[in-house]
């Protein structure tokens, strides 16, 4: 049982080594009609940089939560969760840009639409371009095909092929989907309270889809509402660890085709799945690592380029 409600909205963020980027978006935050309503828990898993001193000295209002190990983002959301007080409680990364109320219109939303469990705002790279990861199905096996040939990437708009990403849909449409992103998404506290935390079995990636999934077993919906609006530097801190990032990201699908979907196939059929996991993951590694030999820009958001570029 979680504590009892004080705030309207909890909001729970993960840093790990995101410094700059994590004050901007608490910066971001404080712009919003609601902030009075808010209560804000930082979970730093352990940086080992100016991250915690520089939550003390600047944002005293902030509730920190010191690690003394990476625990990972699901077991680091969880801590938070365990003690939040909040109607709602929105999981957000700290790579985040909060767009004027996003978190109030997220929070209205769910008000006003109790048949609904989760919500997620729309997701935006720099450019403004949308991060197809804020609305998605499930992963099937024909989605994962469709993904490995390219079919979806050349034929965007076929409702069979773009199934996973839903590039078929309008971005500016309220849509029930299956998934959201867990860089930022709205939980109502009542579902939490009866799906439980985030499975600490995904140290990172995957959690999300998880959570949506016993989210939609409840008889909820998830919604997309896109007239919230969250920009986000998409890997900010992963990045720094591509081959770690890698295997989580691959475990993570792991563990979530074992717990949902191997049932309904044959052991075969799981094994080659398996397979096809790890080898992806493995060549992913690869090219993870030819990217490090090569330079890299910084990570920026809209409204940098007078201040400076973020770690």
């Amino acid at each position: 049982m979680l504590s009892p409600v004080q705030y309207r909205v909890s909001l729970v963020i993960v840093n790990w080594k995101t410094p700059d980027l994590l004050a901007r978006c608490l910066e971001s935050l404080a712009t919003d009609r609601g902030f009075s309503e808010f209560e804000i828990i930082v979970v730093d898993n352990d940086s080992g940089d100016e991250s915690v001193p520089m939550l003390k000295s600047r944002f005293a209002h902030v509730k920190l939560i010191e690690n003394k190990g990476n625990y990972g983002f699901s077991k680091g959301c969880n801590q938070a969760i365990d003690i939040s007080a909040g109607k709602y409680i929105l999981l957000l990364n700290p790579d985040t840009v909060i767009v004027d109320n996003a978190v109030s219109i997220m929070a209205d939303y769910l008000d006003e639409n109790p048949e609904v469990g989760a919500v997620g705002p729309r997701v935006l790279n720099a450019d403004g371009s949308l991060q197809l990861a804020c609305r998605r199905s499930f992963p099937s096996i024909s989605a994962s095909f469709f993904r490995l040939t390219y079919l979806s990437l050349l034929f965007p708009k076929h409702p069979a092929l773009a199934k996973y990403n839903l590039t078929n849909a309008d971005p500016n449409q309220f849509l029930a989907v299956d998934a959201l992103s867990g860089s930022a998404m709205m939980v109502r506290r009542s579902i939490i309270e009866n799906i439980g935390l985030l499975d600490e079995d995904i140290f990172m990636f995957g959690e999300d889809i998880d959570w949506c999934w016993r989210i939609k077993e409840t008889g909820a919906e998830v919604m997309y509402i896109p007239t919230a609006s969250v920009y986000h530097v998409h890997g900010a801190a992963s990045r720094k660890r591509p081959v770690g990032t890698t295997i989580n990201l691959h475990k993570g699908m792991e563990v979530f085709y074992r717990k949902h979907m191997a049932k309904n196939h044959l052991p075969i059929t799981n094994l080659l799945v398996y397979a096809a996991i790890w080898l992806r993951a493995a060549v992913f590694i690869v090219v993870n690592v030819i990217r490090g030999l090569l330079p890299t820009g910084k990570p920026d958001l809209p409204g940098n380029q007078s201040k400076g570029k973020h770690s």
